[in-house]
C-alpha cells in the first residue's frame, strides 16, 4: 500500500478558511460600530463597550483554550506510553502550532481589557472600587492588574513553547531510524518533556488561569470545581476538533493507517469527557442550589432562573443529553457521519458554555443577539483551519519512525 505522506491544501478549503477569517473580521468591525457608534448616558457605553469586548474574550480564550488541549492530549498520551495514537499524531501537533498564534490575540485581548478604563467585565481593575469593597480588597494579592498581566505573559509564553518543544521532539526523527537504545533514550526524552507540560498545565488550564480569565469576572464569587469545569468543557470540545480534522483528511485519502479503530478510540474520548463534565456541572450546580447562600447562588441567578435560563439550559442539552443519547452504542463512534455531526454539536454546545460563562457577568440583565458573536466565532474557526493546514502540509503526516508507531497500526479496542 502506497501511502500519501505529504499533505496539499486543497484549493476550496484554502478559500473557506480565508473567507471565514473575513467573515469573522467583519463581524469585529460591524460589532464595533454597534457598540460604539451611539450616544447614551455612560452607564450605557460602559454595557456596550463590554459587550463588544465580552465577544472577543469569549472566542479568543475558547479556542486558545480548546487548541491547547490537543497538546494536552498528546502529552497525557506520551506518560501513558501510548502508541494507538501515533497514525493521527501529526494533527494534533498541526492543531497544537495554533497556540501561540491564538495566544497572541488573547493576550492581547486580555491585557487591553485589564487596562482599560472600563471596569464593567473586571470589576478588580477600578482601584477606587476595590478600596471600598472588603471582598476585592481582601482578593487584591491575587486580583491585581501586575499579577495577572505577569501570570498571562508567562501562561501563553509556556504553552507556546512547551508544545513546540513536543513538537520538534516529534519531527526530529522523520528523516532517521532509531537503534533500540536511541530509541529508548528518545521515548525518556519525550516523557520528560511531556511531564513538564502536563505539570505546567496542571499550574494554569487546572488551577489559576480559568481563576483569573473567567472566574474573576465574578470577582466576589468563586468556586473550586470551576478550574475542572473548564478544562473538561475545553477538553471535550478539542477531541472533537481532532477527530473533525482525521475525518478531513480520511475523506480526501489521507491517513491510511488510521482505522475505525482509532476513531472508536477518540470517540469513547467525547463521550467519557462529555460525562465528566456533567459530572463537574452537576456538582458545582448542586452544592451551591443545596446550600442556598446568598453570595454563592448569586452567580446561578442569571444563568439558571435569569435572562440567560434558555441559554444555559441548551448548553447543557447539547453537552450531555446528546453525547449521551447518540454516542453510547459503538456502532454510532464508528460512523463518519455520526462523529463529524457530534463533533460539530460538542464544538459548538460548549461555545455556547463559555459564551454565558462570560457574558452574564457583566451583561446579567438580558442576553445580548448572538449573531455577531458566531461570527467572530468562525472567523477564529478559520484562522484554527488555515494555521493547522499550514502546519501540516509543512511536514510528514506520519512519525513512521517513532518507536511506538507499530502499535498504532495494529490497534485494535
Amino acid at each position: 500500500m502506497t501511502l500519501r505522506e505529504q499533505f496539499v491544501i486543497p484549493k476550496r478549503y484554502n478559500t473557506l478558511s480565508i473567507a471565514l477569517m473575513l467573515l469573522g473580521a467583519i463581524s469585529i468591525i460591524i460589532l464595533y460600530i454597534t457598540t460604539h457608534g451611539g450616544s447614551g448616558t455612560v452607564e450605557e457605553k460602559n454595557a456596550n463597550d463590554a459587550r463588544f469586548w465580552s465577544s472577543l474574550l469569549t472566542n479568543s480564550v475558547y479556542f486558545l483554550l480548546v487548541t491547547n488541549a490537543a497538546m494536552f492530549f498528546i502529552c497525557a498520551t506520551t506518560l501513558a506510553w501510548g502508541g494507538w495514537q501515533m497514525s493521527f499524531r501529526r494533527v494534533t501537533e498541526a492543531i497544537s502550532a495554533c497556540v501561540p498564534v491564538l495566544g497572541v490575540v488573547s493576550g492581547v485581548i486580555l491585557l487591553a481589557i485589564c487596562f482599560s478604563n472600563n471596569h464593567q467585565i473586571y470589576h478588580w481593575t477600578d482601584a477606587e472600587h476595590v478600596k471600598q469593597d472588603p471582598i476585592l480588597l481582601y482578593k487584591s494579592g491575587f486580583l491585581n492588574k501586575g499579577f495577572f498581566t505577569i501570570w498571562t505573559i508567562i501562561t501563553i509564553l509556556g504553552w507556546s513553547g512547551l508544545g513546540w518543544k513536543m513538537r520538534q521532539l516529534s519531527r526530529s526523527i522523520d528523516d532517521k531510524h532509531l537503534t533500540i537504545e536511541e530509541g529508548k533514550k528518545y521515548v525518556w526524552n519525550n516523557t520528560v518533556w511531556a511531564a513538564i507540560f502536563i505539570v505546567f498545565f496542571s499550574l494554569t488550564v487546572m488551577s489559576s488561569i480559568p481563576w483569573l480569565w473567567l472566574m474573576s469576572i465574578n470577582a466576589h464569587w468563586y468556586s473550586t470545581m470551576y478550574s475542572w469545569y473548564t478544562f473538561a468543557s475545553s477538553f471535550v470540545a478539542g477531541i472533537s476538533l481532532i477527530v473533525l480534522f482525521v475525518i478531513f483528511l480520511k475523506n480526501n485519502n489521507y491517513l491510511e493507517l488510521t482505522n475505525n479503530e482509532h476513531l472508536h478510540d477518540l470517540g469513547k474520548f467525547m463521550f467519557a469527557f462529555s460525562i465528566f463534565w456533567t459530572y463537574l456541572w452537576f456538582s458545582q450546580f448542586m452544592l451551591i442550589w443545596y446550600a442556598n447562600i446568598p453570595e454563592e447562588t448569586v452567580y446561578f441567578k442569571p444563568r439558571y432562573g435569569g435572562a440567560y435560563s434558555g441559554l444555559y439550559w441548551l448548553m447543557f442539552t447539547i453537552n450531555f443529553l446528546a453525547p449521551l443519547l447518540i454516542l453510547m452504542t459503538k456502532d454510532s463512534k464508528r460512523r463518519y457521519s455520526t462523529m463529524t455531526f457530534m463533533a460539530v454539536l460538542i464544538i459548538f454546545g460548549h461555545w455556547l458554555n463559555f459564551y454565558q460563562m462570560v457574558f452574564a457577568g457583566p451583561l446579567p440583565n438580558h442576553v445580548p443577539s448572538i449573531m455577531f458573536d458566531f461570527g467572530v466565532a468562525l472567523g477564529f474557526i478559520g484562522l484554527i483551519m488555515f494555521v493547522t493546514a499550514k502546519s501540516l502540509a509543512k511536514h510528514p503526516l506520519l512519525a513512521k519512525n517513532h518507536p511506538f508507531f507499530k502499535e498504532s497500526i495494529i490497534h485494535h479496542t
